[in-house]
């Protein structure tokens, strides 16, 4: 199986869309730049979307719904949002189809205009706030919390797998507060989470920061994201919380009653996730073999392998270990296809990333063991059958661990920093990864820098420490350096 996935050494973006393939998780669809996500992928997306709403929701949040249709006029209230989606949306001209009166199938049916054109929604801060309008009116209703599961479409020409196509699934909060500072600790407040759930579930470390003025949301007066590093160098935005100011207050006119019994305008806060994390959780732990997954986001965390085939000795013992380990909260697989191989099992659980395996054959039963191999290091073990349980559980904490060090070890590796714009460019060509250098803080800057290198600055860290020193391009003074990379 492994020969079937090209080596990330010689093509990494066709590594990367093998695997997807390869362990059935998605899939492209009949409709361009759209996919299918299979019941493996979506099994990892539910595991997430599980954690995430949990943290959401001991964080105050709870989950609404809103319509997938916006209406245009709604789009064209709020100047820098629709100039940073106008270019992506699909809009909606009728409402009814027809026979085609020369019997070709169907047509749109001309009478069926509409008054006004729906856009599908491409992220729904219009549409909320809008219906906000209705829900505030003191500042007993503040703050409101509220999620929704949806999914949104934003036309995109070049599209990946996950990483970026026209339509994808996400989480996208909208919060409203009394004051200024309240939203801001709020949008601060799911940095840390995503960056919680990116270094404690997905074993992938993160780098916080701000986004510049240029990298910001249409709308926003800040932007918080969390900044990710793939084994090809390239960073990935992995999710990002964005102080709205009073921009969308304003545009649909939602104020409130204060204490003091004076009229204001509403303080607003948006923040979302993605499936583009399932490409992350990818890219930055899986190997030539196939997928690699953290136990805490892996659909199956262990499987049993009888060797050669099933019998009832053998049985005995796996449905054991099965009912111990499901007791424990461990989801458990029993292979007992008949029609395959033990060899062509093992790599068809490596290549779906399975976490651990269990191998049982009759030798291990005459010396009361069983064969532990585990998916990250590939190491195997023979362990006595009465510790087996415990063994896996201790093994998948090492296992989630692991995973994370190594990302981080490799990060560590891949972080440089330069002085020069020389330096700065060897180092993207040969090396990338992050690289922290000086900039001048103006967007022409950083637009030349992109057009010049294809890098982008990718935050300005949270914990940034003042270094004066020259901007790399034009020598101008700069107070700190902030993060560069190539990316998704």
């Amino acid at each position: 199986m492994a020969k079937e996935i090209t080596p990330r050494s010689e093509d990494y973006s066709q590594w990367y869309i093998d695997i997807v393939k390869k362990a059935q998780l998605a899939e492209n669809s009949a409709v361009r730049g759209c996919m299918v996500i299979k019941p493996y992928g979506y099994a990892i997306w539910e595991n997430m979307q599980a954690q995430l709403d949990r943290m959401f929701k001991e964080t105050g949040h709870k989950n609404a719904y809103f319509p997938l249709f916006i209406p245009k006029s709604f789009l064209s209230k709020e100047a820098e949002h629709v100039e940073g989606f106008a270019k992506e949306c699909a809009v909606v001209t009728h409402h009814r189809l027809m026979n085609d009166p020369n019997g070709k199938g169907v047509v749109v049916d001309p009478d069926a205009r509409l008054e006004e054109e729906l856009i599908v929604r491409p992220t729904s801060e219009t549409i909320i706030w809008n219906t906000y309008r209705d829900w505030i009116q003191s500042y007993r209703d503040l703050p409101l919390l509220i999620n929704q599961w949806a999914n949104v479409v934003r036309w995109e020409m070049r599209t990946r797998l996950f990483l970026r196509t026209a339509e994808f699934l996400w989480q996208e909060g909208h919060t409203a507060h009394a004051t200024r500072e309240e939203a801001i600790e709020e949008a601060r407040l799911m940095q840390r989470v995503y960056a919680q759930f990116a270094e404690e579930w997905m074993a992938m470390p993160v780098l916080r920061g701000v986004k510049t003025a240029n990298e910001r949301f249409a709308g926003a007066e800040e932007t918080y994201t969390i900044e990710a590093l793939m084994q090809d160098g390239k960073a990935l935005q992995a999710g990002t919380s964005h102080f709205l100011g009073q921009n969308f207050a304003k545009a649909f006119d939602v104020k409130f009653l204060n204490e003091q019994n004076q009229e204001a305008y509403v303080w607003a806060t948006s923040w979302g996730v993605s499936t583009r994390l399932i490409g992350g959780l990818v890219m930055t732990h899986s190997d030539d073999n196939g997928l690699v997954l953290p136990p805490k986001l892996a659909p199956v965390k262990v499987v049993i392998v009888p060797i050669p085939k099933p019998r009832p000795e053998i049985d005995e013992v796996a449905h054991r270990l099965m009912r111990e380990l499901q007791e424990r909260g461990l989801t458990v697989e029993y292979d007992t296809d008949m029609k395959k191989r033990p060899g062509f099992k093992f790599a068809e659980h490596e290549m779906r990333g399975i976490p651990v395996r269990l191998g049982i054959g009759m030798r291990d039963l005459e010396k009361h063991q069983v064969e532990v191999a585990r998916r990250d290091t590939g190491e195997k073990t023979f362990v006595p059958i009465e510790g087996v349980v415990d063994h896996v559980i201790a093994l998948l904490d090492d296992i989630q661990h692991n995973l994370f060090q190594r990302a981080l070890k490799f990060r560590e590796e891949h972080t440089t920093r330069v002085d020069t714009f020389d330096e700065f460019k060897e180092v993207l060509e040969t090396k990338g990864g992050f690289v922290l250098a000086h900039w001048d803080g103006t967007t022409e800057t950083e637009l030349r820098i992109k057009e010049l290198t294809k890098a982008t600055i990718r935050c300005i860290p949270n914990d940034v420490e003042e270094e004066p020193g020259k901007c790399i391009l034009t020598g101008k003074p700069s107070k700190y350096r902030v993060v560069f990379a190539k990316a998704y």
